[in-house]
């Protein structure tokens, strides 16, 4: 049997990296089982939905490095959702209900405060014929029918549901508008989705789901739900680190395959390591590599995949991606004396600065006569590869000192910084009328 998946995001917004590990981990298993990936729009909430939304999720999926081999609209299939509800509403399997927001919220709570379950009873016949009197417009449900609901996750196991104790679902607005629901069912058995890959906050919707395409007499497909994301804490990703959209790691110099690498390893048993493409991380793809268990998203872990990809870049692709992000411009000696001390590619506008701007030196009191001595023995000329070793020679012989009482003075009166790139390859580039205005203290 062919796989065949898809990713169906709303495009009310930008694609976060939650979103984005569930539109990789169904990428993967397509193209692990080579299968179909189907990007399907869901856009029935037309107020919200916005072209340029879609526009920009495409766009973030190729950066990511995924293709799809065909885009569905759910807004293009009403007629779809149409038929399927006449059809089920002829098996008495969908019903119609008048209640208000307000009158189900309070229904709620007093059964809550009975210690009840909030399940959605429906209303008497003398109470249905006074919502129709009163001239209500109908809202509609799906009626589960009574029992038990079973299904083998490919992530969780065995899962079990009892009807009595799940509400019907809402699947039709009072403005015929369609709910998440049944148009996902609907699409799902019309496209042959044989594996639906999604969060673990649909488990409950699984089951009512399954009532449905038993309802429309469709295949069910096999369910993989996988644990949400959180961050180191625990905490939603959108409340305690940011938005972290890809949109906004891209702008901040994030690699496609790094951010690839690390989601398609998350929550699984494997290492998280750089992978050598994205198609390679489709081979060792399988479902029974994920656990149960919360995975966090370590921004440490994503930069240090990310660093290596940097510290191994050519100049060429650098100067590309930098001019992309609108830094520049850059030459290769300063891209290759900076590159191992990166991780983020936006990181080499710090370098740029501390190379050719004007940065504040610093020069402890303890070191200004050694600083000064430094500074008498700076070599004339243009500086080379060979200059560091030659002065730091001259300094060694003029001062006595060695080691890190030597080197770490100069490093903080060069660069304001006390770690960095060797430099060794840094004062060539600082040059020598920089270098010297940064050992004269004022």
């Amino acid at each position: 049997m062919s796989v065949v998946v898809r990713f169906a995001p709303s495009p009310t917004g930008l694609l976060h990296v939650g979103n984005a590990r569930m539109a990789l981990i169904n990428w993967l298993c397509a193209r692990h089982g080579g299968g179909k990936f189907i990007l399907r729009f869901d856009d029935t909430d037309l107020e919200r939905s916005k072209p340029e939304y879609a526009d920009a999720i495409e766009a973030d999926l190729k950066w990511l490095g995924l293709d799809w081999d065909g885009v569905e609209h759910q807004s293009q299939r009403l007629a779809s959702y149409d038929k399927a509800f006449e059809a089920l509403k002829s098996q008495d399997r969908v019903y119609a209900c008048y209640e208000t927001g307000e009158e189900l919220d309070y229904m709620r709570k007093r059964l809550r405060a009975q210690g009840k379950p909030p399940i959605y009873t429906p209303p008497s016949d003398a109470k249905l014929a006074e919502y129709v009197a009163e001239g209500r417009t109908a809202h509609w449900r799906f009626k589960l029918a009574e029992g038990e609901i079973d299904f083998d996750d490919e992530v969780r196991g065995h899962v079990h549901f009892e009807t009595r104790h799940l509400s019907d679902p809402v699947i039709r607005r009072e403005d015929e508008t369609w709910l998440y629901m049944l148009p996902s069912a609907v699409d799902d058995a019309d496209m042959g989705v044989t594996h639906v890959v999604r969060g673990e906050d649909h488990v409950a919707n699984t089951a009512l789901q399954l009532q449905m395409f038993e309802a429309m007499g469709a295949k069910v497909p096999t369910f993989a739900h996988l644990p949400l994301l959180t961050d180191m804490e625990g905490g939603g990703l959108s409340k305690r680190i940011g938005s972290l959209s890809l949109k906004e790691l891209r702008e901040d110099g994030i690699e496609p395959l790094a951010l690839a690498s690390y989601l398609a390893h998350l929550g699984t048993s494997d290492d998280i390591e750089l992978a050598s493409s994205q198609l390679a991380l489709a081979d060792g793809f399988e479902f029974s590599h994920f656990g149960r268990g919360t995975p966090k998203f370590d921004p440490k872990q994503l930069a240090r995949l990310n660093g290596e990809i940097l510290h191994k870049m050519a100049y060429g692709e650098a100067e590309t991606l930098l001019s992309a992000l609108g830094i520049g411009p850059l030459n290769e000696a300063l891209w290759l004396a900076v590159r191992e001390n990166l991780e983020r590619l936006v990181d080499v506008k710090d370098w740029m600065n501390v190379c050719h701007g004007d940065i504040a030196s610093v020069i402890d009191a303890e070191d200004a006569d050694f600083i000064k001595a430094a500074r008498d023995v700076l070599p004339e000329g243009d500086f080379d590869a060979d200059t560091w070793g030659q002065w730091t020679k001259a300094v060694k012989e003029a001062t006595g000192r060695k080691g890190k009482g030597l080197f770490m003075p100069l490093r903080l009166a060069l660069t304001g910084l006390d770690h960095g790139p060797e430099l060794k390859a840094l004062l060539p580039i600082i040059g020598r009328e920089k270098a010297l205005k940064r050992l004269t203290k004022d």
